[in-house]
């Protein structure tokens, strides 16, 4: 089914008054800028080269626990959209669920919600932990809807297009943590509890799969030049692999002095400039590293937990405003290629 593109500031879906979510100094959505989901502070902020916060939203309070407008709690990954719109995964945690995916415009009202406050479920508008959230170039949501072990395609109006999550088999999921839409149709799932990568085609057939010394894979991606780029959590490890499935990078992020022993980091996305962007989780801080392995960016203390100035709280994931190199683009970022979101 193919959907029209939308643009999401006209759908004026759940709006709702807020408290502001800026902390602006002119400097909002500009490219080079950073997107950190700072999960346990409870909200999503942006930071420039500088390390100056240009835009929060949500409460920067570890001891929060209520979902709703202007809040989000335990979010795990987020995307910029067009108009510098925000779409956010409130993941939530096992004592206080958050269950939603929203966007966002830049006041922190929500324009689009899917999923409700703090209830669990899988049926019509219900989620149960999603950890993982895109806008396809055709408009649609995909989500990695992690506790009901499946992966959605849900439309701007709220109707389901397309689920994967068989309950036993071969492809059946146990945790799956991140799910990309590649350019040829294609679904690249990390299947995180079955420390593997899969990639499926519409009809949920698997035609490719990676797991050789893999230990709980929290994300992956696919590279223009064919790669894979994977997030080895449970390694701590960045490995990138060719298509003929041979190791041509890896990095491991618990070798710095102070590092945590298992840091576990949860999203590792390259950059157009061949450098990788890091999410170093329970290491709480947000890396670029060159080619060459070398640190030119850091953001947030090596093992220490802060909700000040340059400091985070198990950052899960990051992204910089305006790069989508490996990454689904939304609306308006990429090629938008006529036919439906998924192929055979």
């Amino acid at each position: 089914m193919r959907i029209s593109p939308i643009i999401l500031s006209g759908l004026g879906l759940l709006a709702c008054a807020t408290m502001p979510a800026r902390a602006d100094q002119g400097r909002f959505n500009e490219p080079g800028n950073i997107l950190i989901t700072d999960q346990f502070n409870n909200r999503v902020i942006e930071i420039d080269r500088d390390k100056n916060i240009v835009y929060s939203f949500g409460s920067n309070d570890p001891s929060l626990c209520n979902p709703g407008p202007g809040a989000i709690i335990a979010p795990n990954d987020v995307e910029r959209l067009a108009g510098g719109l925000t779409l956010i995964a409130g993941t939530g945690t096992s004592t206080c669920p958050d269950n939603r995916v929203i966007v966002v415009d830049r006041a922190g009202n929500i324009l689009f919600q899917y999923g409700q406050a703090g209830v669990a479920g899988s049926g019509p508008n219900q989620l149960n932990t999603p950890v993982f959230a895109l806008q396809t170039p055709h408009g649609n949501f995909l989500i990695t809807d992690q506790a009901n072990n499946r992966v959605i395609l849900v439309s701007p109006n709220k109707q389901v297009l397309f689920s994967y999550g068989p309950t036993s088999g071969p492809g059946a999921l146990n945790n799956p943590n991140s799910a990309e839409l590649l350019s040829n149709g294609h679904i690249l799932i990390a299947d995180e509890n079955n420390s593997r990568v899969i990639e499926i085609n519409r009809r949920g057939t698997i035609v490719f799969e990676y797991s050789a010394g893999l230990n709980i894979v929290a994300f992956a991606s696919r590279l223009p030049n064919g790669d894979t780029l994977i997030t080895d959590s449970g390694n701590s490890r960045i490995v990138e692999i060719n298509p003929a499935k041979q190791v041509v990078f890896e990095y491991f992020t618990n070798l710095v002095a102070g590092s945590n022993p298992t840091p576990q980091p949860t999203r590792a996305v390259r950059l157009a400039n061949t450098e990788t962007l890091i999410a170093d989780q329970f290491n709480d801080r947000v890396i670029i590293i060159t080619q060459g392995k070398a640190t030119v960016f850091q953001y947030g203390v090596t093992n220490v937990v802060g909700n000040g100035p340059n400091q985070l709280n198990a950052p899960y994931s990051a992204v910089e405003i305006g790069d989508y190199t490996g990454l689904t683009p939304p609306p308006g970022f990429g090629p938008n290629n006529q036919g439906d979101d998924l192929a055979d």
